[in-house]
């Protein structure tokens, strides 16, 4: 807590996957209330427009939000994001807030 009884999340960093939208825009509202607090947030999307509209949102709030266009059902994508994540964040990551939730039949050796 700070000083004058509010929470903080300054200097904590998080994912959260699908922050444009999400569940109702529910990973949207999760991404706006962490930066609120001052958390430095890094999200991803499916669609570049929706990205570009959230990050322009928060920006003008003056919120450290930064991500990327990315599928994280691919693998190559979901590396690529997690290097860009990587640097976004100098390798310090805090909390991860998915809103993927993939279930497989197929069966693994």
């Amino acid at each position: 807590m700070e000083a004058d009884g509010r929470w903080t999340l300054q200097g904590n960093t998080a994912i959260v996957t699908g922050g444009t939208l999400g569940i109702g825009h529910s990973m949207h509202a999760i991404v706006e209330e962490r930066a609120s607090f001052g958390e430095n947030v890094y999200t991803c999307s499916g669609n570049l427009m929706e990205l570009e509209e959230g990050l322009l949102q928060w920006k003008a709030k003056g919120f450290k939000v930064g991500g990327s266009v990315c599928d994280l059902l691919s693998r190559s994508q979901g590396e690529i994001f997690m290097d860009n994540v990587s640097s976004y964040f100098d390798g310090k990551i805090h909390i991860l807030v998915s809103s993927i939730n993939v279930f497989s039949t197929k069966k693994k050796c």
